[in-house]
């Protein structure tokens, strides 16, 4: 549709400073990390909530599709403005002030993850969601997500440390939900509703975040295991022992690889290649030295290598091998297929087999890791986009994937969202009843459709209507 006379009436309402239409503008919020762009009328950076106020009331009266984006680091779609429109950029609105005595966070939609956990940790508190694009990605992002990261195992996910939200309705009202306050209990529960609704019921400008005490000592182990099945055992068995680390990362034979390749070097010398798990404790000093005891023990018993970090800057060398290995997958190939499923934890060793037999009939290379603490992998699946029988390959591993984690009892996804990447998977996960309930929410919520429309139910409904072939977003890109 032509929106150029009604973003025009925006433009004098508001000035070219926050309507921008020029080219360069329009191209920076086209897309997100998915990098599939759409074309958009209009970049809005509003100042302040009476500008956010006046774009969605008049865009709510014109009909004009809305998508609210922060630094555009997800991965699924979730910020791409699929039917175009405006993009309202909510970056710039970054404050963050801590309540130090009643371990609070005030912060704007967006402010990164890092800024907020440098703000706590100033403080002597802590927020412990941390995804892994954390210096970049902001918390109305994460909020729209539900996001999580390595902390959460012990410690939860967004939703967790969510006490309250203030935004915006489609039609330009201002609404709150929830109050600064650690209990809350009166009238429905709408905040949680917001959070992971991927900004299609409002848009998020500020939050009231939960925080905990700043953990007193931190201890990091690596642990080398022969098999991917035997490091599943393990860390089974260390929970089985009460012991919860605040972090439990796994990397495959194949991630593990990729990180040495990139890197130049072994994890552990005569250990080339095989799979690892990397835990941290945090907490008090006391508890942290009684577990680490254990951890120590488990790992004799359980690992054919281990290596404990004697101090901080030992502890990042070793939390390196997480961080390249994702970036070190695109010598398998130009494109990657990152899925972020959730595997229970009774059935990580039938997925482990399943993945072994993925890897295999697809003849693809398909490097794992991810967080064993809560069962939620990121599973990539790499492929060459100028080698038609790879593509085709890939999606039907991806459809194998998404089947095979719900028939386990999994989700299709723990972090990411659905975004456009996992629109088609959404019947797999839910029943027609419970998307019919979705959506009568959306319908509720947004009867116009204006915000971030194109996700979730409109193309549900053509796959469903029409059976046809699902055509993922990768295809047109």
């Amino acid at each position: 549709m032509d929106f150029s006379r009604v973003t025009t009436q925006l433009k004098r309402s508001l000035g070219a400073r926050v309507v921008r239409t020029d080219a360069a503008s329009l191209r920076e919020v086209s897309f997100d990390s998915s990098k599939i762009p759409f074309p958009v009328a209009a970049a809005v950076f509003p100042r302040d909530r009476t500008d956010l106020a006046k774009v969605l009331a008049l865009a709510n009266k014109a009909c004009v599709p809305v998508t609210v984006r922060g630094r555009g680091t997800s991965l699924t779609g979730s910020a791409a403005p699929v039917r175009g429109g405006w993009v309202v950029d909510l970056h710039r609105w970054n404050r963050v002030q801590v309540d130090a005595q009643a371990g609070l966070a005030q912060v704007q939609a967006g402010a990164t993850v890092a800024q907020i956990q440098a703000a706590a940790e100033e403080k002597g508190w802590f927020y412990p969601p941390d995804p892994s694009s954390k210096k970049y990605c902001t918390i109305g992002g994460n909020i729209a997500c539900n996001a999580g990261g390595m902390h959460g195992g012990k410690y939860g996910v967004t939703r967790d440390f969510v006490l309250a939200l203030k935004g915006f309705l489609p039609t330009g009202e201002f609404v709150e939900w929830g109050t600064a306050t650690k209990k809350f209990s009166a009238g429905f529960n709408l905040r949680d509703l917001w959070i992971g609704s991927e900004g299609m019921l409002g848009i998020v400008t500020d939050a009231t975040l939960k925080l905990i005490p700043k953990p007193e000592e931190r201890w990091t182990l690596l642990v080398s295991f022969k098999t991917e099945p035997d490091a599943f055992k393990a860390v089974l068995a260390l929970f089985r022992l009460r012991v919860q680390p605040a972090i439990c990362e796994f990397l495959d034979r194949y991630s593990v690889e990729c990180a040495e390749r990139a890197s130049g070097r072994a994890v552990f010398e005569g250990q080339a290649g095989r799979p690892v798990v990397l835990l941290e404790l945090a907490g008090g000093r006391s508890e942290v030295r009684s577990q680490r005891k254990i951890l120590l023990a488990w790992a004799a018993g359980h690992g054919i290598a281990h290596r404990a970090a004697r101090n901080r800057a030992e502890a990042e060398s070793l939390w390196e091998v997480r961080r390249s290995c994702s970036g070190a997958m695109f010598k398998l190939g130009d494109s990657k297929l990152n899925e972020d499923i959730v595997i229970p934890m009774g059935k990580y060793l039938a997925f482990a087999r399943f993945l072994e037999n993925l890897r295999r009939e697809s003849g693809l290379p398909i490097p794992t890791f991810g967080h064993l603490g809560d069962g939620n992998l990121h599973v990539n699946i790499m492929y060459h986009k100028d080698v038609p029988a790879e593509c085709r390959s890939a999606q039907k591993a991806v459809n194998r994937l998404m089947t095979s984690v719900v028939a386990l009892g999994g989700a299709i996804s723990g972090e990411h969202g659905i975004g456009l990447a996992k629109t088609p998977f959404l019947r797999l996960q839910h029943p027609p009843a419970a998307v019919k309930a979705m959506k009568a929410v959306k319908d509720a919520l947004d009867p116009r459709g204006i915000l971030n429309p194109g996700k979730m139910f409109d193309i549900f409904r053509v796959w469903e209507s029409k059976r046809l072939e699902v055509r993922m977003p990768w295809d047109h890109a």
